[in-house]
């Protein structure tokens, strides 16, 4: 797998500079401000845009080589740091000092931009672990690109803290900006084997016909060897014309066939318990949206600006712990019980890792948490790798987290004001102290652990219930049946 390999040495580089300046960003705005609204907004804003704008990446990863939607991202990417940048040089220093300040949030949306564009490239990730990698080991490969999250993660934590704390916001752009040259140098270097882009709209009602109990390469089947999906899909690998034959000309595809959104949720309701995946992935991160919230703050309150960022990063060490193991053992013979077991260890460690307010009773949890991430993830992309033809995986992605994140900034914009004008006064002025500090302990920060444990619990509810729900069962039986095989796959392994 030497190709894929060579994609996510690229992806760590494009992660560490993408990430090494959002987490600046988000250090440098609590500080300037020390508004727990002002991050909650950023980091919900962040959010919608995501929400927003995935489909529409999922349209594009489906209709391009995966290689020309990475590049695209990058150079997107390299243009909002440069605006952002000549804003900075340009504006005056005042601007950027106050949350009522135009510029303040027009420099913040022209970051935000950029970082969100770089979901693209990781949608074009999830769809080249389908193309490059066989059907066995896609697990395992989603395992290696937790650890390549969780090393970015863990670089950008400590150096983000770091550049805000002891150089401040300039030169930390500046730095950004030649990492990402420095991606969009290497990535021209990369190639991605790819033959005729397979799109779903493209296909004929001949192609959908093959015999009955065979296993199409590009095409998920069921156990009883049945394509799964809607009959517009492709069922040959694209671009293959037949023997002393020329291929016929391509039709030009209009908008609606290329977007093609009902397709796509026709291929998601074919596959039993998937869109209950999805509606239980949404749920979790509209929960999820409390910690997106309140973390920042949180750690912030307990330590530094430039020990918090040492915190992040050595905890991140979880995310490649977490990653490690995936990579070399797999997720099991069902990925559907492995996820809802991650989540189970995620609220527990939500509720209480700020149960006391202990700087090391919080690392602790955020390490343990970061464990389980890369299992949860890998668990759902391996389960969507198999079971959605790859045709229409861009798309199919691209709505999932369309759904899953437009979650989190509902709960994010709902819980950073609710948080700082009365979760937190009440439990540091009013009776919250003497309700609870049996169980929360004293402190300023009581408030925002309230939230947390409250999160935690709810979270808990909703992963019993899913354990008990028929759509659990029906998807681990239809992922057990199937298989989806691609022939760049078998010839890179």
């Amino acid at each position: 797998m030497k190709n894929f390999h060579h994609v996510l040495v690229n992806t760590l580089l494009a992660n560490v500079t993408t990430s090494f300046l959002w987490f600046a960003l988000t250090f440098w705005i609590y500080l300037e401000t020390r508004s727990v609204l002002a991050t909650g907004i950023v980091g919900g804003g962040y959010m919608a845009m995501v929400a927003l704008c995935s489909l529409a990446f999922g349209v594009i990863v489906d209709h391009n080589r995966k290689k020309k939607v990475m590049v695209i991202a990058q150079v997107v990417t390299l243009g909002t740091y440069l605006l952002a940048g000549g804003m900075w040089v340009v504006l005056p220093d005042e601007s950027f000092l106050s949350i009522s300040s135009p510029a303040f949030w027009a420099f913040i949306g022209v970051i935000l931009a950029g970082s969100v564009v770089e979901n693209m490239r990781n949608i074009a990730l999830s769809t080249t672990v389908t193309l490059l990698v066989p059907d066995d080991r896609r697990d395992r490969a989603n395992g290696l690109v937790g650890v390549v999250q969780g090393i970015a993660f863990m670089v950008t934590s400590v150096f983000s803290g770091l550049s805000i704390g002891y150089l401040g916001m300039g030169p930390t752009l500046l730095i950004a900006l030649v990492a990402t040259g420095a991606a969009m140098a290497h990535l021209v270097t990369i190639s991605i084997p790819e033959g005729r882009i397979m799109t779903a709209a493209r296909s004929t009602p001949a192609e959908s016909s093959p015999e009955d109990g065979q296993e199409v390469p590009g095409r998920a089947a069921d156990s009883a060897g049945t394509p799964v999906g809607t009959t517009d899909s492709v069922e040959t690998p694209a671009g293959t014309p037949s023997p002393g034959s020329a291929p016929a000309p391509e039709p030009a595809l209009t908008l609606r066939q290329r977007i093609d959104l009902s397709g796509s949720i026709a291929a998601i309701r074919s596959v039993p318990g998937l869109i209950a995946l999805i509606l239980f992935t949404c749920f979790n991160n509209l929960v999820g949206g409390v910690y997106m919230a309140l973390m920042d703050p949180y750690g912030l309150e307990l330590m530094s600006a430039q020990a918090w960022g040492l915190v992040l990063g050595v905890t991140s060490v979880g995310f490649i712990v977490g990653g490690g193991i995936i990579a070399r053992t797999g997720l099991g013979h069902n990925p559907v019980r492995t996820l809802l077991l991650v989540n189970i260890g995620v609220a527990v460690v939500g509720a209480v890792f700020a149960i006391r307010e202990s700087w090391v009773l919080f690392a602790v949890g955020i390490f343990v948490y970061m464990c389980m991430i890369p299992a949860a993830e890998a668990a759902e992309q391996t389960i969507l790798q198999r079971v959605v033809p790859f045709e229409r995986q861009g798309r199919v992605f691209g709505f999932a987290q369309s759904l899953e994140t437009a979650a989190a900034p509902v709960s994010a914009f709902l819980v950073a004001p609710v948080a700082e004008f009365a979760v937190i006064p009440w439990m540091r002025e009013g009776s919250g102290q003497h309700l609870l500090g049996w169980l929360l302990g004293r402190g300023d920060t009581r408030g925002i652990a309230l939230m947390f444990l409250l999160a935690g619990l709810v979270m808990l509810i909703a992963v019993a219930l899913a354990f008990m729900s028929p759509q659990y069962r029906s998807l681990s039986t239809h992922y057990a049946g199937t298989r989806q095989s691609l022939p760049a796959a078998g010839g890179t392994a």
